[in-house]
């Protein structure tokens, strides 16, 4: 966010032309475009706590899921690790009730999402041109000396769609069989860690792009 608060600062009262349905509609501030970014993110950090005290749960069910082999020590024991582990404990193992990784890989795709619109949006305005936006870095082309290719802003959106294209695969590792499921759990846990990996891979390509930025719109 500090990135974009620095362009925000700098080039926030640039002029731009607004782009909508692809075709050129009207002039407005750099700073509005650049808000369009910052929100989702915005709105994405105010969840979290939210995310946390959904997903930072004990999983702790025991062989079939009732903690039967603890009798009556069943609720200490579990309320103990949780503690130590600095955990919440729900009051019930989830070994068959997936919802809680399934909310966290879809707030991870949609962080995802919202950095893979900016880098979106910085390749259309290259595409534009530098009354847009002046990039340093990028991409040469060795055919094409003239070309400055906006290499981390195709990353974010080729990211993004990767991670969009995992969640699917989340919803259906969430269909488990009876009360635990051994395909699904393997399912899932090849599918989590690339949303995490291309999350965080985003994050720092988002934050070098933005970095990158030497002019954005028109001085007034």
């Amino acid at each position: 966010m500090s990135d974009l608060a620095v362009l925000e600062a700098r080039d926030g009262a640039n002029t731009l032309r607004a782009i909508t349905r692809m075709q050129p509609a009207l002039d407005f501030q750099a700073g509005d475009r650049l808000a369009g970014w910052r929100r989702p993110l915005e709105q994405l950090r105010d969840r979290l706590p939210d995310l946390r005290h959904q997903t930072e749960i004990l999983q702790f069910g025991g062989a079939v899921g009732n903690l039967q082999a603890l009798g009556a020590d069943a609720e200490t024991v579990a309320s103990t690790v949780a503690r130590k582990l600095g955990l919440r404990w729900p009051g019930y193992g989830w070994h068959s009730a997936r919802g809680p990784l399934v909310h966290y890989a879809g707030w991870l795709c949609e962080l995802s999402g919202a950095l893979g619109k900016i880098g979106q949006d910085i390749a259309l305005m290259a595409l534009r041109g530098e009354s847009d936006i002046h990039l340093s870095g990028g991409g040469a082309s060795s055919a094409m000396p003239h070309k400055h290719n906006p290499i981390a802003a195709e990353r974010l959106v080729a990211l993004a769609r990767f991670a969009a294209t995992q969640i699917s695969a989340m919803h259906q590792a969430q269909i488990h069989e009876m009360e635990r499921s051994g395909a699904a759990w393997m399912l899932e846990w090849m599918v989590l860690p690339q949303i995490c990996e291309a999350t965080g891979a985003g994050l720092v390509a988002a934050s070098g792009l933005l970095q990158s930025i030497q002019r954005l719109g028109t001085p007034s």
